[in-house]
C-alpha cells in the first residue's frame, strides 16, 4: 500500500505526463511518456493530460467504486456480508481506524487526484494555454478545477465534521492548492470546514464560467464536465452547507418552473422516462457527469473495488459483500410493490437474500459509476423550496410527484397529499432514499443534518457525538505532515 504523499509525490508526475486516452471514453491506458518541460508542448499532450485527471477520478478507490459504496454502507439500507476488512467491513460498523483500507486509500486517491489537477494548472499557467489558445484553455482549466473541487468536496464528506456542526469552524482537510514534484511541501495544517467549502465554490464558480455549454457527442456531454455539470454539483454543495435558498438559485438555471423539468441551455437534461435506462444507456441526458468503464486493462475500477461486486449477486456477477437490510428501504411500506425501482432488487433464490441489482454487468464491471444525474437536481431543489418557504410548496411537490411518477403510475402527488411542510420534507427525505440507494448518497444525508446513522444487523447506532461518526485521518498523513492533527 502506497502512502498519501509518498503516493501523490511518486505518482502524479508519472501519471500526468504518461497517460493518453480514448478520446471519447477518457481512459487512462498509458500510450507514451513525456517529460516534464515538453509536456505542455503540444494540443495533443494537454488533451491527454486532462483525460488523465477524469482517470485518476474514476480510480475504483475512488468514484470508479470504493467512494459510493462507503456512501451507502454506513447507513442502515446494507447488510454485511463477509465481515471482510479489505472490501469494508469496518467501514459497515462505523470503526475504521487510522490504518484501515478505506481511510488510508481513500485519503491517497483524492490527493493524488488532486495533486495532478494542480500540477496541470500550474502547467496551463507557465504555458498550456498560450499553445492551445485562451477559449480551449479556458475549458480545461474549469475541468480540472471542477474535478479539484469534487474531490475536497469527497474529502470533507468523511474526514471532517459536518458543515451544520459549528457552521463550518471545525477543523477540515489540508487545502493543497499547487502541484507537488517533489518532497518537502509534506506539512499543511488542516483548514476550516468553512474554509473548505469556500475554495469549492470558488472552483467551481470558475468551471461554470470556463466550461462549455456541451460537447459535440453524448458520450462527452455525459463523460466530461460542462457547465451544467458545475451548476448541478454547486446545489449538492449548498445542500451540504444548508444554504437553501443557494440551492435554488442554482438549480432555478437548469430546472423549469414547471413539469416536465428539464434543463434550458446547455445539455438538455431530463428525467428518462424508465429508470432503468439510466442502468443501462449511461450517456442519456438525465446523466449529468458519469464515469466511463471499458474492458481494456487499467480502464475498469479493478479486483474488490467495483460496484456490482459489492452490491450484487445472481450466481455471475458480483460477489455477496453486501445484500440489502431486509428491515432498511425495502421494508418501507410507502415504497409500493409496483414501483419500477423495485426491480432493482434481486433475490438469491440460492440464499435468500436479497441484493441491488443497478451495476449488473459482469467482470471486469464496467457499468458507469454516476457522480451526479438530473434526478438529484431535482430533489435538491424541492427539499430547498420547503425548508426555505416552510409550506406545503406547489414547485416542490411537482418536483417530487415527477420522480414518483416517473417509477410509480399510481401515484401523483398534489399540495393536498401533504398536511404540512413536514410532511412533504419527510417524503423527499424518503425519495432519496428510494432513487439513490447504491449510488453513495445515504452517508451525506444522514451527516448534512447531523441525523444519527441509524443501527443495522451486529453494527450499533452512530450519534454525531460518537467516536466513528467522522473517519479518523490517514496514518500515512499524520506520519509525514507534522502540522495535520487527527479527528
Amino acid at each position: 500500500m502506497k502512502n498519501n504523499l509518498k503516493y501523490v509525490i511518486t505518482l502524479g508526475l508519472c501519471t500526468v505526463f504518461s497517460v493518453s486516452c480514448q478520446r471519447d471514453l477518457l481512459s487512462p491506458t498509458p500510450q507514451t511518456v513525456v517529460t516534464d518541460a515538453s509536456a505542455f508542448d503540444t494540443p495533443s499532450r494537454i488533451l491527454n493530460q486532462v483525460q488523465s485527471l477524469y482517470g485518476a477520478l474514476k480510480s475504483g478507490q475512488f468514484y470508479g467504486g470504493r467512494y459510493i459504496v462507503y456512501g451507502d454502507i454506513r447507513g442502515e439500507d446494507f447488510i454485511n456480508v463477509t465481515t471482510n476488512l479489505v472490501t469494508s467491513s469496518d467501514v459497515w460498523n462505523n470503526n475504521p481506524t487510522n490504518s484501515a483500507t478505506a481511510v488510508v486509500n481513500l485519503w491517497a486517491q483524492a490527493y493524488y487526484t488532486i495533486n495532478i489537477c494542480n500540477i496541470f494548472l500550474d502547467g496551463m499557467a507557465a504555458k498550456g494555454s498560450s499553445v492551445v489558445g485562451s477559449a480551449l484553455a479556458a475549458n480545461y482549466i474549469a475541468e480540472a478545477k471542477l474535478i479539484r473541487a469534487l474531490c475536497y468536496y469527497s474529502l470533507l464528506q468523511y474526514y471532517a465534521r459536518p458543515y451544520a456542526d459549528g457552521n463550518g469552524s471545525k477543523p477540515g482537510v489540508p487545502m493543497r492548492l499547487t502541484g507537488i514534484k517533489g518532497a518537502g511541501f509534506s506539512d499543511l495544517a488542516r483548514g476550516t470546514v468553512a474554509e473548505g467549502y469556500t475554495q469549492i465554490l470558488k472552483d467551481l464558480n470558475d468551471a461554470e464560467a470556463g466550461l462549455p455549454l456541451n460537447y459535440s457527442t453524448a458520450t462527452l456531454n455525459t463523460t466530461r464536465a460542462h457547465r451544467n455539470t458545475a451548476i448541478a454539483l454547486k446545489t449538492r454543495v449548498y445542500l451540504s452547507m444548508q444554504q437553501y435558498d443557494k440551492v435554488i438559485t442554482e438549480a432555478n438555471k437548469i430546472v423549469s418552473a414547471t413539469a416536465p423539468f428539464t434543463a434550458a441551455t446547455g445539455v438538455a437534461h431530463a428525467l428518462q422516462a424508465n429508470i432503468a435506462t439510466v442502468f443501462t444507456n449511461y450517456t442519456t441526458t438525465e446523466s449529468i457527469l458519469s464515469l466511463p468503464m471499458s474492458a481494456t486493462s487499467g480502464d475498469n475500477p479493478g479486483t474488490q473495488n467495483q460496484l456490482g461486486f459489492y452490491f450484487y449477486n445472481n450466481g455471475s456477477v458480483g460477489s455477496a459483500e453486501f445484500s440489502m437490510n431486509a428491515s432498511g428501504i425495502i421494508a418501507n411500506t410507502n415504497w409500493s410493490s409496483t414501483d419500477k425501482r423495485r426491480g432493482f432488487i434481486y433475490t438469491n433464490s440460492t440464499t435468500g437474500k436479497m441484493y441491488l441489482s443497478k451495476y449488473a454487468s459482469p467482470s471486469p464491471y464496467t457499468d458507469f459509476p454516476i457522480v451526479i444525474r438530473y434526478a438529484e437536481v431535482l430533489l435538491n431543489l424541492a427539499e430547498a423550496k420547503v425548508r426555505v418557504s416552510n409550506t406545503v410548496d406547489a414547485q416542490a411537490v411537482a418536483l417530487l410527484s415527477a420522480v414518483r411518477n416517473r417509477s410509480d403510475a399510481a401515484i401523483t402527488y398534489t399540495t393536498a397529499s401533504f398536511a404540512t411542510a413536514a410532511d412533504l420534507l419527510s417524503a423527499i427525505m424518503l425519495e432519496r432514499r428510494i432513487e439513490f440507494v447504491g449510488e453513495g448518497m445515504r452517508n451525506g444525508d444522514l451527516m448534512r443534518l447531523l441525523q444519527t446513522i441509524p443501527a443495522k444487523g451486529s453494527a450499533a447506532a452512530k450519534a454525531p457525538s460518537d467516536i466513528g461518526y467522522i473517519w479518523p485521518i490517514s496514518n500515512t498523513e499524520l506520519s509525514l505532515n507534522k502540522l495535520c492533527t487527527d479527528n
